[in-house]
């Protein structure tokens, strides 16, 4: 068997956020994880959460066989296996049956500043679809904002992103929350993070 993908940011990042999942979470629930990448968020959490039960996705279907490896060599048997999922499409997952049950939790890192501005739109869409009553979306990655002042480090990452796709670049946090208001997800929580990262809560109303 091939080695697992490995991504370092993910391996230094990984605990930070599981400390606060552990302090936003029931003791058990159901995931949906947006943009798996290499699977190390999920292997980590499922094994740190033995309660919860978490679906990988990615847009990249060449991804998904390392996501596979992670949860396979981490011994996460409870772990279904990983979808293509795109957040444009309005049925969710893009490939295979839809999802009958809604989650509990969505968790979406490091993605919005590597996708088109319309993604935000549709991953909100997604969740007022797919998560239940007050489930939690939750997200990850650096963004700007209008009162605090950007961080050299985050101003040459954007400037370099726009300059590989016109589409990428951090996002404002404010028009984030805005286009989650749309689709009745009101942020309840936003965390500092290490490297200048904020994890974002928010939580889907129950009507």
């Amino acid at each position: 068997m091939n080695p697992a993908p490995f991504s370092p940011s993910a391996d230094r990042n990984k605990q930070p956020i599981l400390d606060v999942l552990q302090g936003q979470l029931p003791s058990d629930g159901l995931a949906l994880e947006i943009a798996s990448g290499t699977g190390q968020h999920a292997a980590w959490f499922m094994a740190a959460l033995p309660h919860w039960n978490w679906q990988t996705s990615d847009f990249d279907a060449n991804a998904l066989p390392g996501i596979a490896r992670w949860l396979a060599q981490s011994d996460i048997s409870r772990a279904p296996p990983p979808v293509r999922l795109d957040v444009c499409d309005m049925r969710w997952p893009s490939q295979g049956a839809e999802f009958a049950q809604r989650f509990d939790l969505v968790y979406c890192a490091n993605m919005l500043h590597v996708a088109p501005w319309a993604c935000c739109a549709a991953l909100m869409q997604g969740c007022a679809r797919y998560l239940a009553a007050q489930g939690l979306l939750v997200l990850y990655g650096p963004y700007l904002e209008a009162d605090v002042p950007t961080a050299p480090g985050n101003a040459a990452f954007d400037q370099d992103l726009r300059a590989r796709n016109l589409s990428w670049g951090l996002r404002a946090r404010e028009d984030v929350d805005a286009q989650a208001a749309r689709f009745g997800l009101v942020l309840r929580a936003r965390h500092a993070m290490p490297a200048n990262n904020l994890l974002l809560v928010f939580e889907r109303e129950a009507s």
